[in-house]
């Protein structure tokens, strides 16, 4: 299998690139538009063909490279049908099977960071978004979020995977390439509460600054500009 984790320095995001093998069908998701001319490189490299590219829910803090890679291959736009965007080809239910050529990821609504957000397991691993963190959680302040949501999302979906389920996030603030479902359980700080009320109050009093790119980057993402609209 071909895996490879990409890091946008500006913004700590995470990208993935997954195909069963060299010259066969790929898949990216969380594309950063920053990047497009090194993902389309590394699958001419591998000789491999973006048949799908996926966001895990309306970034705020970059613009997405899923409509410029679709420009660029035609490759079909995932998100969960509970996106905002006006530009997706195939929105995917709670449960619902995204295949790719021997990949098969399924998807999981997790709202909490934002009422959009989705995440993708696929057999020992798991692709979490903003939803689950390193050793943190989505804030949940904006684009509809809900710590009581976010709590139901982790305490009863993502924390109910298999222990040794990898966590590969969607952002990493801290040099940490991933986790798993055991470590985050037993040492994420913000998943040693009791209730969800708990855990509300611990993200209400964050009082974090908004993205620097939020104001461009969610219009943007939701009417799917490319690197000629920016």
């Amino acid at each position: 299998m071909i895996f490879e984790q990409l890091f946008d320095i500006k913004s700590s995001t995470y990208t993935y690139i997954i195909s069963s093998g060299k010259g066969r069908e790929a898949l990216i998701i969380d594309p950063v538009i920053d990047h497009t001319n090194e993902y389309v490189k590394i699958l001419e490299n591998l000789e491999l063909k973006l048949v799908k590219v996926i966001d895990t829910h309306i970034h705020a803090d970059h613009i997405t490279g899923l409509n410029e890679l679709n420009k660029r291959t035609n490759c079909i736009r995932v998100m969960g049908e509970k996106s905002k965007s006006e530009v997706i080809d195939l929105k995917i239910k709670d449960n619902e099977k995204i295949n790719v050529e021997n990949i098969e990821l399924k998807a999981i609504y997790t709202p909490g960071h934002t009422d959009c957000s989705y995440c993708y397991l696929m057999n020992d691993r798991v692709f979490t978004g903003d939803t689950l963190l390193i050793n943190g959680t989505g804030r949940t302040d904006f684009q509809n979020g809900s710590s009581y949501d976010a709590y139901d999302s982790l305490f009863n979906k993502l924390l109910k995977l298999p222990e040794k389920t990898f966590v590969y996030p969607a952002h990493d603030y801290n040099g940490k390439k991933y986790s798993t479902i055991e470590i985050e359980r037993n040492n994420n700080p913000r998943l040693q509460v009791n209730s969800k009320e708990e855990y509300a109050e611990i993200m209400s009093n964050l009082k974090l600054a908004n993205p620097k790119m939020m104001d461009i980057a969610v219009p943007a993402n939701v009417k799917g500009l490319t690197l000629d609209q920016i």
